[in-house]
């Protein structure tokens, strides 16, 4: 297939993995955001909703004919579809800051977002590693490296990881983001609200990372263009 040319030259070295995106209104919102964003490509792992699907296409409003999209991917092919040297990072839902036992390990990390323990908590990061847990087979998930979504995370190339909204992500996807360097992406919300949709998680992330990726063009742009002394 081929894809308009202003697409293609304004197309970022960012990508997206789709890890069990179930909902067709939500996986055609998330390939919607995906082109609107400027992604080199989408992935979509096994378990994922047919892109194709009626209810796909009509929510995705042509995206599907502006951003390559792979689909029915098992995880052990992903690296082969991803540039050398990228980094990816996932969504997730556990918040670094909060009290030790106030929030449970969701099945391979969970959903998008999820809300401060506490209204008077600080907002920061953690550069700690989460530890490792199990999933409910027994196998180990890697722990991560937490971090909101604002602070520095994209560079190029990147992925983000965006899970379903009923089992969340997989533990093939921790292992992928712990074997490049990756983190996990909080988008911080407000008390009670539980976690956000996952398709308005890809949208705050994905154009997250095209802000990232553009201001670090725009400072090397400009490091270039110095007058070299003397």
């Amino acid at each position: 297939m081929s894809y308009p040319a202003a697409q293609l030259a304004s197309s970022l070295p960012l990508l997206l993995i789709c890890d069990n995106i179930r909902d067709p209104g939500n996986l055609g919102t998330i390939l919607r955001s995906a082109a609107g964003a400027g992604c080199e490509k989408v992935l979509l792992t096994k378990g994922c909703v047919d892109p194709w699907e009626p209810k796909v296409l009509r929510a995705g409003m042509g995206a599907h004919f502006r951003v390559p999209i792979i689909a029915s991917l098992d995880w052990e092919s992903v690296p082969a579809n991803l540039p050398a040297g990228i980094q990816v990072c996932v969504a997730d839902n556990n918040d670094p800051d909060a009290p030790a036992g106030s929030t449970p390990v969701p099945r391979g990390a969970g959903r998008a977002a999820s809300a401060p323990a506490s209204p008077k908590a600080p907002v920061k990061s953690s550069a700690k590693a989460a530890p490792e847990h199990g999933d409910e087979e027994g196998a180990a998930i890697p722990g991560l490296a937490a971090q909101h979504y604002y602070e520095d995370w994209a560079r190029a190339p990147v992925a983000v990881v965006i899970g379903g909204e009923t089992h969340g992500l997989s533990p093939a996807a921790l292992g992928l983001a712990a074997s490049t360097g990756g983190k996990r992406l909080l988008i911080p919300v407000v008390p009670g609200v539980d976690s956000l949709n996952s398709a308005v998680a890809a949208g705050i992330l994905l154009f997250e990372g095209k802000r990232q990726l553009l201001w670090r063009h725009k400072q090397e742009d400009g490091r270039q263009k110095l007058p070299v002394p003397g």
